[in-house]
């Protein structure tokens, strides 16, 4: 993955057109999502005349669109249909006209693992932890091989293919033939005693190649027995099984992986013009790189040298910052010392409020004005209470039975001084006293009538 996109596509102050966005952008996905494996259900699916294909890969969450262009077209055996679960391989592009986000697809093929597949993904993490699949442990291929020896089927056009390129490209080359059956169940076996013989040779490199195939035709390719074989290979060897889209266990733990029998021959004999021309490419992009280096170099020097400051201008800056903190300081203790002041001041306003002489005077004025007061009211109030007993007198005198006895009347007392209201409540010979307005009279009953008497009205 890039460390550092941005200085790779020169972005840090070049202003873009749209086409040169999209086209720097598909060119960064691209680099970094070379290959990848993405599992969803198909949409939206389209074959147009062209023979190519176009769909919508999504899940519960998200779609991404997919092309799958007709030569890859063409190998997919599966159906496409929508709604069918499908795992896709491809690289991460951009559709520079639109600037859409899509993947370019190169196989196809039905989602949910069978136990080929897991079987292939259980080996390959196992031999991945015992660090078969390490990148330390590869050896380079020779810049130049004398002698070669070629691992596969004496049958077939991988054989052919192979011997066509040496021919062309570098026709001085040796190359040897162990050949091995590369398909069935004893292709294991011969597999793994053929590399054993042609390690045991000498070669400067071997090439471990068979033609294209499904799963099952590849399967020999995916046994740890072959796995362990390739990887006990002293001679550096190049694994070159299927075509450009298959991978195989022998594709991780060889020390080169070719996507074809005829690349892994160029591999091993490069033409002459061709380092001609890598020589020359690397030259002019070693040429590019080092005029991009000295400009971002010297644009870099620039900026340091416009950022350096001389050390008396600091100083200078320093010593008006300093006086710039002084007269802050001047001033918040200004204001500081203001403000107790003011405090104070409320203070011993508020203190001398409080002194007790004041109150003292403030008491012994109400005092005086209550002793004053006190005299008057005392006289007001027994004016009052005289009026009042004198009131009450009279209303007294009005109701009392002495104003009544004083017209004439009498109430007449028992011995034990009980007013007698009914004759009945005496008796013959009995001595009662009457209580008149003015005295008394000892007197007794006679006769106790106690029928009704009228009086005449006086």
């Amino acid at each position: 993955m890039l460390t550092d996109p941005f200085q790779r596509l020169n972005l840090d102050r070049e202003v873009l057109t749209v086409s040169q966005l999209n086209g720097r952008a598909r060119m960064l996905l691209e680099d970094v999502f070379a290959q990848v494996w993405v599992e969803g259900e198909l949409s939206n699916l389209a074959r147009p005349a062209s023979g190519h294909v176009y769909f919508t890969l999504k899940d519960g969450n998200a779609q991404v669109r997919c092309a799958l262009f007709r030569q890859n077209a063409q190998r997919v055996r599966q159906a496409l249909r929508d709604g069918l679960a499908v795992r896709v391989r491809g690289k991460v592009s951009l559709f520079e006209g639109r600037g859409d986000y899509q993947l370019i697809l190169d196989n196809v093929e039905p989602a949910g693992d069978g136990a080929l597949r897991l079987a292939f993904e259980a080996l390959k993490e196992k031999l991945a932890a015992e660090g078969l699949f390490a990148t330390e442990r590869k050896r380079a291929l020779p810049a130049h091989p004398r002698r070669i020896g070629i691992v596969s089927s004496p049958t077939g056009a991988v054989i052919r293919d192979i011997i066509s390129v040496f021919r062309r490209r570098a026709p001085h080359v040796e190359l040897s033939l162990i050949p091995t059956a590369v398909q069935g169940r004893e292709a294991t076996g011969q597999i793994v005693r053929a590399l054993a013989l042609a390690d045991a040779q000498g070669f400067d490199a071997l090439i471990l190649a068979r033609g294209g195939g499904s799963l099952e035709d590849l399967w020999c390719f995916n046994e740890e027995a072959v796995a362990r074989a390739i990887a006990g290979c002293r001679t550096s060897l190049v694994s070159a099984v299927g075509h450009e889209t298959d991978v195989s266990i022998a594709d991780f733990v060889a020390d080169v992986r070719a996507p074809t029998p005829s690349a892994a021959a160029e591999l091993l004999a490069p033409h002459a013009g061709d380092l001609e021309q890598r020589l020359e490419v690397l030259r002019r992009r070693l040429l590019h790189c080092t005029r991009e280096r000295l400009r971002r170099d010297g644009l870099r020097l620039d900026g340091l040298a416009r950022r350096l400051r001389h050390p008396g201008e600091r100083l200078q800056q320093q010593a008006q910052r300093i006086d710039d903190l002084e007269q802050r300081l001047l001033r918040a203790l200004d204001r500081q010392l203001c403000a107790g002041h003011e405090r104070l001041a409320r203070l011993e306003t508020r203190l001398a409020a409080q002194h007790p002489g004041r109150s003292l005077n403030l008491l012994r004025q109400r005092l005086a004005t209550l002793d004053a007061r006190l005299p008057r009211a005392m006289q007001t109030n027994l004016r009052q209470q005289r009026q009042r007993l004198q009131s009450l007198g009279q209303t007294l005198n009005i109701v009392s039975p002495l104003a009544t006895l004083g017209r004439g009347y009498s109430i007449l007392l028992d011995e034990r001084g009980h007013a007698i209201r009914r004759a009945e409540q005496t008796q013959p010979g009995q001595r009662l006293e009457a209580r008149l307005g003015d005295g008394r009279l000892h007197v007794r009953v006679e006769d106790n009538h106690t029928d009704p008497i009228t009086l005449p009205l006086l």
